[in-house]
């Protein structure tokens, strides 16, 4: 899975445009990330951005827009609403997709430390990235703000993580930013079948993390009851990581529960809306449907319709557009205005407009595999092989956990049918890849070599592309052969009636192992590096061998069945 993450800096302008459009500019110089919101602010003079893409372009692309801030904005002059303490104020990291908070952690220190000595702007980082428990709030990093720079610059303690010294011109400049990583927080307003804003108010008091206060005599209108420092006793919400409250709106004439869901790991969206719900039905009240308010990682959306489907006791190894279909329709979330997936989740505003093979139709594929193009060739077809008998894998265990009378077995089949997509999904990817990894070779030819330098140059990248080339098909060979647990579950134990569908599995699992092998030896003549060439052949070897053995096992269990 591609790592993805969200960079989210505030800069201390929100009133010229041309030094937004030049800061802005400088993030998506390269073309490497996309930047999905622009949001200025005059009162505040404060302008959010907010982009995504691959963890090292994103590094790069803030480290662009963090010096572009540093060129443009003097913080001396600098006035605005907002508290900051520097022309990029913070610049939190977000993960999105395949990529854990930790691991965002760590890059945000890694960017932290790199804005200092490239840029000379001291960095104090903070959330996920903080070094020290206090450091975690962001306003202890903050304290005192631009104004009260001066006085903590150069003290143990005070200063910041990254590039302390004393104030200094530069410092004067520049101010200092926060470099955090904190998770996604999702924006989501849940519809209700009232127009009463009190009752709205009530359930988000029932959920939200901080709750209400506590009153004398649990009265509704007793005053509410303080402890020995003066501070508002709180009755807890139930849900973590949730801020909310209700509100009325016009626009649609009725009231919702507001809420921004800070930590998704410990309240995913759909468990915020069943829980919502169930406060809701105890007031006599419903929920109709939910908005989502900007942007969400895929991953919000699967969890939801995998939570949905097992609660009807139905397989999860579906197509993604599947499942997120049943997200959308279970929560609600066209209700008020159709919802798009495309425009609504980060991974698919993400997806790039390169010609795809696998986004050929079949007719189109084939016809692209007998042009006068080499690629795609053999190795392509060997991958799309696999994918199909993972396909026909996961079939047999979808039809399984649906068959009438098996009901106590959905879940052992759904697991079987899971597992398949993720093999489908792997292989598909490498149908892409092998066609690639063939292009990279073809682009080492069109290096110059006329120089001794040159032609070092052009002798390593060849070796380098050449290795990559023999990889690849390896990879289809190991996930194409990890097919055949999911065709041999599904021969001996999925539907009888699905059983030749298994079969035609498994001979496509053999035909994608042992075309990919053929490529692995082809390429692998090319290197130079015999020992490598060698090592990667015989481990090629041993995975053909094992999957001409499966195949003959297994369809002596699949006519075995054909025939009884």
């Amino acid at each position: 899975m591609k790592q993805i993450i969200e960079c989210v800096p505030n800069f201390s302008e929100g009133r010229d445009k041309a030094v937004i459009d030049a800061i802005t500019a400088e993030i998506e110089k390269d073309g490497e990330v996309r930047i999905l919101d622009v949001d200025p602010g005059e009162a505040t003079n404060r302008t959010v951005v907010t982009f995504v893409g691959e963890p090292e372009q994103v590094i790069e692309a803030a480290l662009r827009g963090m010096k572009k801030a540093a060129e443009l904005i003097d913080m001396s002059k600098h006035h605005g609403a907002h508290p900051r303490m520097g022309a990029t104020d913070v610049c939190p990291l977000i993960p999105v997709s395949g990529i854990t908070l930790e691991e965002c952690a760590e890059l945000a220190r890694k960017l932290a430390k790199r804005a200092s000595e490239e840029l000379n702007i001291p960095c104090y980082c903070y959330e996920a990235a903080a070094f020290t428990p206090e450091r975690k709030n962001l306003a202890v990093c903050r304290q005192g703000e631009y104004e009260g720079l001066a006085a903590r610059m150069g003290v143990e303690g005070k200063g910041p993580d990254f590039g302390d010294r004393p104030f200094d011109e530069g410092v004067a400049r520049t101010g200092c930013t926060a470099v955090g990583a904190r998770d996604f927080l999702i924006a989501v307003n849940y519809n209700l079948n009232t127009t009463s804003t009190r009752r709205a108010n009530a359930i988000a008091f029932d959920v939200r993390e901080k709750g209400r206060p506590k009153r004398e005599g649990g009265k509704p209108n007793g005053k509410p009851m303080k402890d020995e420092n003066g501070n508002t006793i709180m009755l807890p919400g139930t849900l973590k990581g949730t801020k909310a409250i209700g509100w009325f709106i016009d626009e649609y004439g009725i009231a919702q529960v507001s809420m921004n869901i800070t930590d998704i790991n410990k309240t995913p969206l759909h468990v915020a809306f069943d829980e919502v719900s169930r406060a809701a039905a105890a007031r006599g009240i419903r929920v109709t449907g939910t908005e989502i308010v900007g942007l969400i990682p895929k991953r919000t959306l699967i969890d939801a319709g995998k939570y949905l489907l097992r609660k009807q006791q139905r397989s999860v190894g579906l197509p993604d557009s599947e499942i997120i279909k049943i997200a959308v329709k279970s929560m609600g979330l066209d209700e008020l205005k159709p919802f798009d997936p495309e425009e609504k989740v980060i991974e698919y505003m993400l997806k790039d407009n390169k010609k795809r093979l696998v986004d050929l139709t079949c007719i189109g594929f084939a016809d692209e595999t007998a042009s006068e193009s080499p690629a795609p060739g053999g190795g392509s077809i060997s991958a799309y092989m696999g994918a199909l008998a993972a396909a026909l894998g996961t079939m047999v265990a979808n039809l399984s956990a649906h068959k009438a009378g098996w009901d106590d077995r959905w879940e052992e089949f759904s697991n079987i049918a899971e597992k398949g997509r993720e093999l489908q999904d792997k292989l598909i990817d490498l149908v892409d890849e092998d066609t690639a990894a063939f292009n990279k070779i073809m682009d080492v030819f069109a290096m110059p070599k006329k120089t001794d330098e040159e032609k070092a140059a052009r002798a390593e990248a060849m070796e380098a592309a050449t290795l990559y080339a023999t990889q690849v098909p390896l990879r289809t060979m190991k996930t194409s052969y990890e097919t055949f647990t999911i065709l041999e579950a599904m021969a001996k134990n999925g539907n009888p009636s699905s059983v030749s569908d298994a079969g035609v599995g498994i001979l496509a699992a053999r035909a994608a192992v042992l075309g990919a092998h053929l490529n692995v030896k082809i390429n692998a003549a090319g290197l130079k590096d015999r020992n490598k060439a060698a090592e990667l052949v015989a481990e090629a070897d041993k995975i053909a061998a094992d999957a001409c053995k499966r195949e003959t096992e297994l369809l002596a269990v699949v006519n075995g069945i054909i025939e009884k």
